[in-house]
């Protein structure tokens, strides 16, 4: 699908009903390993046994798109539709010798431009080899994209650099003292004898701290903002792997188009999208623009008047990042009734409300918890780890709750984002012991852009966590809308698709609620 790498764990076994630690016991305090943290370093060691461990000597040795050579596997004279197509992958190095190790990361995609057409692959990597399936999903002309977003060793210094410090990004946190403000250092962990302010979950094993203003208390944090800091655990010679020219670089740069029949299949009646169902590989496709599911059907909600009667009486709370923020801004193209609430807040990271009062309608983002990166200043008030916020609502079988993690803990290592996940996962626990009939959809991250800097925000540590969410909420009767998925087949490579694929990832959900 995205790269050659397979998470070959599962936690869905584990009984998370124990109980945590005190609210009385520090984070600090020298004890036996907690529950989240044995299954968080379960998680990594696995990780870490499964990512290739490549030294970097010289760019000839690494894996070159160029060289590399990919061939049909059992090529036909006809294709038709529901097809597998296979190619075979041999890598090679820039000087053309074979390489005897796999684990590049790539990126694999059949399209149609003139259908609007595309859809992911499966990659299955036998180290000495790469074989690359894809199944013909419609009908006409289909192009192949098997890009090499990074070598094994590229995979490798991403890998162990992540996962060296907490610094790669600076907190600055804004105190108030009086009528003026005062700025400190704040962040997951911070190095220093300074006294701190300690921000602290006791139960979720959450932590994030601030230098303390002289004469100020820790009560007074009210807004913060980040940059990025000069930090790289890649070396100079690392570096050279990650520039543009070597990242997102085709492969079958000569291969020609195939022709797909129709050849007379007929395609099975299929049950409607729910909640619960699993989400095959790839989990769907695009056709004419619109998003079509391999394993189930959508309906198209696509006049006002089915939205309106869909969300009517309805409870949507949109929990995590600016690419839930699209959704919540999008709604009001959809259905005109719906209505922005004054919040009195400022910037594009305060809390949304729309509201349909006829209707009875209530939908709110609210971005997650620390860590949260932006160069835009914004209030910490209104802050609460999602845990938290799942905790809060009582649920029934009208409110509906859609939850998005992972741009923003890509810079930081991995058992910041491994901990979140699971301590979600309990909290969507918690609430269906209260409220079984409330609705929970997950919606994993999107892909992002080429140029972006790929030790801070690169889709390698994405991957990863995408792999991660799936395996941690695999057997959990919730929803799963793999924008992952999705936005490889359109194509987007923009943290922010544009509106067409918002508007499918909005339309997948209101099948799961409706």
């Amino acid at each position: 699908m995205g790269a050659t790498l397979k998470l070959p764990i599962s936690i869905h076994h584990w009984n998370t009903s124990k109980k945590f630690l005190s609210a009385e016991m520090p984070l600090t305090t020298a004890m036996a390993p907690t529950e989240i943290e044995m299954k968080t370093n379960k998680i990594i060691n696995q990780l870490d046994k499964f990512i290739p461990h490549r030294p970097f000597s010289h760019m000839n040795t690494t894996t070159s798109a160029a060289q590399s050579v990919a061939t049909i596997f059992n090529p036909k004279t006809t294709y038709c539709r529901g097809d597998q197509l296979d190619i075979l992958l041999e890598v090679r190095d820039f000087l053309g010798q074979r390489k005897e190790y796999g684990g590049d990361f790539l990126r694999v995609r059949i399209y149609s431009p003139e259908l609007k057409a595309g859809a992911s692959g499966k990659v299955t990597d036998f180290s000495n080899g790469t074989l690359v399936s894809f199944t013909l999903l419609w009908v006409g002309r289909v192009s192949v994209s098997l890009l090499l977003i990074h070598p094994s060793e590229g995979v490798s210094a991403l890998w162990r650099a992540r996962n060296r410090g907490y610094d790669k990004v600076i907190f600055t946190g804004q105190f108030a003292n009086g009528t003026s403000q005062v700025f400190t250092e704040c962040g997951l962990v911070l190095n220093t004898s300074a006294e701190l302010c300690q921000y602290l979950d006791h139960r979720d094993q959450e932590a994030f701290y601030c230098v303390k203003p002289p004469h100020i208390s820790c009560d007074a944090f009210a807004h913060m903002k980040t940059r990025n800091s000069e930090v790289s655990y890649l070396s100079i010679k690392e570096k050279t792997l990650f520039q543009r020219s070597n990242v997102g670089v085709e492969i079958m740069k000569s291969f020609k188009a195939i022709e797909v029949s129709n050849c007379n299949n007929s395609e099975m009646e299929r049950e409607k999208c729910h909640i619960g169902m699993k989400v095959p590989i790839p989990s769907g496709y695009a056709l004419q623009g619109m998003w079509i599911p391999t394993s189930c059907k959508l309906i198209r909600f696509n006049d006002a008047n089915i939205i309106r009667d869909c969300l009517k009486g309805k409870l949507v709370y949109l929990m995590g990042d600016s690419t839930l923020r699209q959704w919540i801004l999008y709604f009001p193209k959809m259905m005109k009734t719906l209505k922005f609430f004054d919040h009195h807040g400022s910037g594009n990271f305060k809390k949304y409300v729309l509201v349909d009062m006829e209707r009875h309608i209530y939908i709110q983002w609210k971005k997650h918890g620390h860590p949260f990166v932006t160069q835009q200043l914004f209030s910490v008030k209104d802050d609460e780890y999602v845990t938290r916020e799942i905790d809060r609502i009582s649920g029934d079988k009208n409110t509906a709750i859609v939850i998005t993690l992972g741009q923003h803990f890509r810079p930081f290592p991995i058992d910041i984002f491994i901990r979140r996940a699971i301590n979600v996962r309990m909290a969507i626990e918690r609430l269906f012991l209260r409220s079984p009939d409330t609705k929970v959809i997950i919606k994993t991250e999107n892909i992002r852009e080429m140029d972006i800097e790929a030790e801070r925000f690169g889709d390698f540590h994405g991957y990863i966590q995408y792999l991660i969410m799936k395996d941690i909420f695999q057997d959990l009767s919730v929803g799963i809308i793999d924008a992952w998925d999705m936005t490889i087949a359109y194509g987007t490579n923009n943290v922010h698709p544009p509106n067409h694929v918002v508007g499918n990832q909005i339309n997948m959900f209101l099948n799961y609620i409706c």
